[in-house]
């Protein structure tokens, strides 16, 4: 008689990681931070680069869309700045408190999920941390995994001039870009940028090593779909945030990054009854 008692292998959870963007996934695009965010990017390609706001209506978007970033695409194509400036001019200045609140509710959401949980941004670290901090959501993540972690020895030392004014590329050495996006002069080969970040493979590898992340196991959630699709294509479940339409490729849709909890249900199966939330009391720690 065979025993009827034999242990039974226990599956495990399909997920054992959740990645967060931050920017428009942990809340909403209505909040103006993203507006703000590329008024400034606007003010510090005229004040800081010298362009002529013509020029920064031509370059901003298109830069953007080609490189993920525009501070990639403007380093890409020839322009020399330090990126702690760029990212002190950028984000340093945004009204946290006025354009961001407390996010109770997803707060309990996420303190209540029992699997790993960390931000992976093309922002710099002190962003993210002002922004988290702000929604109240500063001890529910691991770790942040931001353009510091990715570029943490790719900042330029700007040349001076005798005088001592700091000096800029001038047009000349600057990689004609708008004549790129022209039809006529499609044929151009674009020059490569410096910069790691997202939507690019190097970024999310690097992401994977540094946080020792299995991409088939984890759940990715962000608001951009080349994000969405490259996080596919490398193994990653993908949640596009701020839309109720899947988009071809990726896996699943949230209008909202708060219907977490009835998407994705199975998350909460994994719960220990002794540990209810999980709470990071250190606080958050970038990844170096």
């Amino acid at each position: 008689m065979e025993d009827g008692h034999k242990f039974q292998e226990v599956p495990k959870p399909k997920y054992d990681c959740l990645l967060f963007d931050l920017d428009d996934t942990l809340y909403p695009y209505s909040s103006g931070v993203s507006v703000q965010i590329a008024k400034n990017i606007d003010e510090f390609m005229i004040q800081k680069l010298g362009m002529e706001a013509a020029k920064v209506a031509e370059l901003n978007y298109p830069l953007y869309k080609t490189y993920g970033t525009t501070m990639a695409g403007l380093r890409a194509i020839g322009y020399d700045f330090d990126y702690d400036d760029f990212n002190s001019f950028v984000h340093g200045r945004l009204p946290y408190d006025v354009l961001l609140k407390p996010d109770p509710v997803l707060r309990g959401i996420l303190q209540s999920l029992p699997v790993r949980k960390l931000i992976f941004t093309n922002a710099d670290s002190n962003h993210a941390i002002r922004a988290l901090k702000t929604l109240g959501l500063e001890d529910c993540f691991e770790s942040i995994i931001s353009f510091d972690t990715l570029n943490p020895s790719n900042n330029t030392n700007p040349s001076y001039n005798k005088d001592g004014s700091e000096s800029r590329s001038t047009t000349s050495e600057i990689f004609y870009f708008c004549e790129y996006i022209r039809p006529a002069e499609s044929d151009m080969v674009l020059p490569r940028t410096p910069v790691v970040c997202k939507p690019f493979d190097d970024a999310f590898e690097n992401a994977f090593k540094l946080a020792d992340i299995d991409p088939q196991r984890t759940l990715f959630f962000d608001d951009s779909i080349r994000n969405l699709l490259t996080a596919k294509r490398l193994g990653l479940h993908t949640v596009a945030v701020g839309t109720s339409v899947r988009t071809t490729g990726v896996d699943h849709a949230l209008e909202s990054i708060h219907n977490i909890k009835e998407a994705f249900p199975e998350l909460w199966d994994a719960a220990d009854e002794k540990h209810e939330f999980v709470q990071y009391k250190v606080g958050i720690e970038v990844k170096a």
